[in-house]
């Protein structure tokens, strides 16, 4: 259970990050929506890291 947990964080981890970098790379990035996408990215980190 604990294993399958870890690993669907890890994916949601991977989306977020290609997510950020979607948006990054048009040509007006949304900012505010980058940073929204940090901060869940940070807080899936740090459980993963628990």
């Amino acid at each position: 259970m604990q294993q399958s947990h870890a690993s669907a964080l890890q994916l949601k981890h991977e989306g977020l990050e290609r997510r950020i970098q979607q948006e990054m790379s048009r040509p007006s990035p949304d900012f505010t929506q980058v940073q929204a996408l940090k901060k869940r990215k940070l807080r899936i980190k740090e459980e993963l890291s628990h």
